[in-house]
This record gives structure tokens, C-alpha cells and sequence, in this order.
């Protein structure tokens, strides 16, 4: 496994519409653990294709629900995703974004969403999920529509160093 370089706004590659995948070989999951690797060392809880430089509709996403130690993350893989429910409550949280680095925003996303994809494989998978880990799915696949959070948000700033402990990004 490697660990890719993280492309940075003002890159154009982050404005643009990903491609829909449409190959599951070797080297497609040899991006994925790439991906995770580079995702962790960042660190960051999602990563998706563009901000590596790929134009390829794929993000990965690993999220610890529980605060306790020992707690094992969950691991998802997102190919090709589409929603198929998004709340109508929303909830307004602060983000940062690792192409986006010393900053953060305020964004308003829904607090619960639903989508269909593909997993690493090529197989179908439906989701459903709330709160935070909505938001990384939100934010996520915002970025295969060159969309960032800078785009949503109602405030950028610049965190102090106790704020920054605070958000995840």
C-alpha cells in the first residue's frame, strides 16, 4: 500500500464532475487500500477519488461511533453513489476538509441520509445512516460532484488550535 498525495484547493481536478467506475481489478483495490492508508495518515475519517487526483466516483470512509478505546471502526466503501433518502430535519455542524487545510466551516447538511452503490467488488449495497457519519457521507460525495464545503457553508474560518483538536475531518 502507498499513501497518495492529497491535491489542495485551488486545484481545478477538485471542481469537476467523477467518472462512474466501471472496473473492479487488481489495481481499482489496490486504490482503495491506497485510499485508507492515505485517508489515516492524513488523518481523516473519508476520503474521496478527486482529492488524490482520480476521477472516479469512489469514496472511503472510516468512523468510529463510540468514544471508548476499544472501539472498532466500521469501513465503508461507497462506488458509484446515488441517494435515495435525505431529511427533510438538518442540522448545522462545523467540517474541515483535508484539500482544504487550516480551514473550517459552518455547514447546515441533513441529519440523516440514504443511497444505494456498489461496493469494492462491484456488488450492490444499500445504506442508511444518521448524525455525524451522514455528514462524512454528505461531504464525501460532494466532492464527486466538485462540490466542496467552502460551497455550503454559512461561515469559513480559520480555527484556533484548541478548535482544531476538536474538529474531524
Amino acid at each position: 500500500m502507498a499513501i497518495l498525495p492529497i491535491v489542495t484547493y485551488p486545484e481545478p481536478s477538485l471542481r469537476l464532475k467523477a467518472k462512474a467506475v466501471t472496473k473492479f481489478d487488481k489495481d481499482f483495490q489496490k486504490l482503495v487500500d491506497d485510499m485508507f492508508e492515505t485517508m489515516r495518515d492524513a488523518p481523516g475519517v473519508g476520503l474521496a477519488a478527486p482529492q488524490i487526483g482520480e476521477s472516479l466516483r469512489l469514496v472511503v470512509i472510516e468512523y468510529t461511533e463510540s468514544e471508548e478505546e476499544d472501539a472498532k471502526p466500521k469501513r465503508y466503501v461507497l462506488v458509484n453513489p446515488e441517494w435515495t433518502k435525505l431529511s427533510e430535519e438538518t442540522v448545522s455542524d462545523v467540517e474541515a476538509c483535508l484539500s482544504l487545510p487550516g480551514l473550517a466551516g459552518e455547514v447546515e447538511r441533513h441529519e440523516a441520509v440514504g443511497l444505494k452503490a456498489l461496493n469494492r467488488f462491484g456488488k450492490p449495497v444499500k445504506i442508511k445512516v444518521d448524525g455525524w457519519l451522514a455528514r462524512i457521507f454528505q461531504h464525501e460525495i460532494d466532492h464527486l460532484d466538485g462540490v466542496l464545503y467552502i460551497d455550503r457553508a454559512t461561515r469559513v474560518f480559520e480555527p484556533s488550535p484548541e478548535e482544531s483538536e476538536q474538529i474531524r475531518d
